[in-house]
């Protein structure tokens, strides 16, 4: 995107609880986790523990041993578990019946009862000693919808099976943290922090002191918040502050790779983000993680602004599309359309180098073909349309690289504004109808009569605030300008007008 704001306050984070879920196998132990549901706004589509946000009603349900938010934050897990899988994790007269359990759980999730009623039918009562602390983690600013979530360490019950009912949740099933662990590597379960933090802890310790230490002592956390985002493994996302459109505040910089390693969109212009940048990078490289050179997906400030420093403090050389050079000055290495930039380390890496313009010239997007990551720039963003201003932006090249972003069939892509996406393919064609419905509405209001750019503004962004109105006026130059080229929009002064072509569009997508 192109500098225009520094974002304010970040959203206010919800409270939150999880659970853990642990059941001894053989010699070891297996967790429960589930797979988010594609459609829900909050990580959708990655591997995760049952949990959500606490309830009002959570703070009205008595537990033993707790009060206040600790009892609050029991009772929410609880709730949330019994919700999620069927385990009902309470104190309970005998051991309750399967049939007479799932009853009660669909009723719970009708609202038909609430949880207190429900523990109350089966004379149950919550107990803080089955809720062993196993964390607390913040969702970072940088992100629109966070969570202060508290998370749990709890054994199945006796008698008490696990099960996940399709609806917010996808899937859910037992695995050994390191199956678990594998599927991360191999780019087939997305984890955040603190449920990759989990497997590592319930892979490495040796014991249950060790275990509730690494889990409520995570390392490269600061405030409950965890600097160290590495969703799939051998790409980490560094979000950082940046002079940005609205509504973004961050630019994602990702560093790509397991030994060597690439340092992608370094946008911070601040001394302190870039510093902060800079600390973090050396500790990776304490760990064999080594920069060997800074990308840049495109020119534009947000994305290039802590480059000129990062390349003077670590000697790394830059690299970036040719058409960057007018902008970035020399370049040290020109990518083309089709490189191959290989990375070695414990797991070596590909990306194939896409030359992508549309949002801007230059631009460029990074492909893993291996876990079909992309690292997409400002192609897509998970918060907001992407800003198209013409003359450096085009929107038939933006609509032309969607198409060719699509038929790669990307598992997951990284965006530099906004939160990672499961099933890629799925948002770029969500983002291709967007674009076409709103030509559709351009067309629309030329086939009124001819308009002012100001008038068909207003009559394609029906709900607008008004000091976004200047960036929504040059998308619309974007799609008039396509319309143009293409002989359906005809200029005549300041007012645009139908062709006898553009009329017979209009006509068509009206009657669809």
């Amino acid at each position: 995107m192109s500098p225009a704001f520094r974002g304010g306050e970040p959203a206010r984070p919800r409270d939150a609880s999880a659970v853990i879920l642990s059941r001894s196998r053989g010699s070891g132990v297996e967790l429960f986790w589930v797979r988010r549901g594609q459609h829900l706004r909050f990580s959708a589509g990655c591997f995760a523990f049952p949990g959500g946000a606490v309830d009002p009603s959570d703070r009205t349900v008595p537990v033993e041993g707790a009060s206040g938010e600790a009892a609050a934050a029991i009772v929410a897990a609880a709730r949330e578990l019994f919700e999620e899988t069927g385990v009902l994790l309470a104190r309970l007269p005998q051991p309750p019946d399967a049939k007479a359990l799932a009853g009660l759980r669909g009723a719970l999730l009708k609202n038909e009862r609430g949880f207190a009623q429900v523990l109350a039918d089966l004379a149950g009562r919550l107990d803080a000693s089955d809720f062993a602390p196993a964390g607390r983690w913040l969702t970072p600013g940088s992100l629109p919808i966070r969570f202060d979530t508290r998370f749990f360490l709890c054994a199945l019950p006796a008698g008490q099976e696990a099960t996940v009912w399709e609806g917010e949740l996808a899937a859910g099933a037992w695995v050994s943290p390191g199956e678990a662990l594998a599927r991360w590597s191999d780019g087939l379960a997305y984890l955040h922090p603190p449920i990759l933090n989990a497997l590592r802890a319930f892979s490495a310790s040796e014991s249950q002191v060790e275990l509730l230490e690494r889990l409520r002592h995570p390392a490269h956390v600061t405030d409950h918040i965890c600097e160290r985002i590495e969703l799939q493994r051998g790409i980490l996302t560094f979000p950082l502050a940046t002079c940005t459109l609205p509504p973004a505040a961050h630019t994602a910089c990702f560093l790509v790779g397991t030994g060597q390693m690439l340092v992608v969109d370094p946008g911070a212009d601040d001394p302190a983000e870039q510093e902060r940048l800079l600390r973090f990078l050396r500790a990776l490289e304490a760990e064999g993680r080594r920069p060997v050179a800074i990308v840049v997906t495109h020119h534009h400030p947000d994305h290039l602004g802590g480059v000129a420093a990062l390349k003077q403090a670590l000697g790394l050389p830059v690299w970036a599309h040719p058409q960057a050079v007018r902008h970035l000055g020399a370049i040290d290495r020109r990518l083309a359309d089709g490189d191959v930039l290989r990375l070695s380390g414990e797991l070596a890496m590909e990306l194939l180098v896409l030359h992508t313009p549309g949002h801007a010239r230059d631009h460029v997007c990074l492909f893993e073909p291996r876990t079909r990551a992309l690292l997409c720039g400002d192609l897509v963003s998970s918060l907001s349309s992407v800003f198209i201003d013409p003359p450096e932006g085009d929107l038939a090249d933006y609509l032309a690289s969607l198409e060719r972003l699509a038929a790669l069939d990307p598992a997951a892509l990284f965006p530099a504004h906004g939160d990672f996406v499961v099933g890629g393919k799925t948002k770029i064609e969500e983002q291709l109808r967007h674009r076409a419905r709103r030509e559709g509405r351009v067309l629309a209001a030329l086939a009124e009569g001819p308009a002012t750019l100001a008038a068909v503004t207003r009559a394609a962004y029906d709900k607008i605030a008004e000091g976004l109105l200047p960036f929504a006026e040059r998308s619309t130059f974007a799609c008039l300008d396509k319309l143009r080229r293409e002989q359906s929009v005809a200029v005549d002064g300041e007012l645009y007008l139908l062709t006898t072509r553009g009329e017979r569009d209009a006509d068509r997508r009206a009657t669809r």
